[in-house]
């Protein structure tokens, strides 16, 4: 099956399946959980800010984690018509075979 792409700003693209999670940058604010999240995971990846002047999103991989500036609602959105076409493309690989 082919590798589906998600485009996080800048000049990062990503593998789709690589994702583990998609925060808004205000959850790692209102959530201590979530900040001890994401304190452990930057411990143990690599960071990566796509652009210093504004972070709306946080994205977790299993390598890395990215500070976007494209919304969190943005990029889900984009996971999901990715998970969309992926199905599609299983789909249609089940009829092949």
């Amino acid at each position: 099956m082919n590798d589906l792409f998600i485009h996080l700003g800048g000049d990062v693209i990503i593998r789709s399946k690589d994702i583990i999670t998609i925060l808004n940058r205000d959850a790692q604010e209102l959530s201590s959980v979530t900040n001890l999240f994401l304190k452990a995971e930057e411990k143990r990846k690599a960071k990566k800010v796509i652009s210093a002047d504004y972070i709306k999103s946080i994205v977790v991989t299993n390598d890395e984690i990215y500070y976007s500036p494209v919304s969190s609602l943005t990029l889900n959105r984009r996971a999901q018509g990715r998970s969309l076409i992926e199905q599609s493309l299983d789909k249609e690989e089940d009829i092949d075979l």
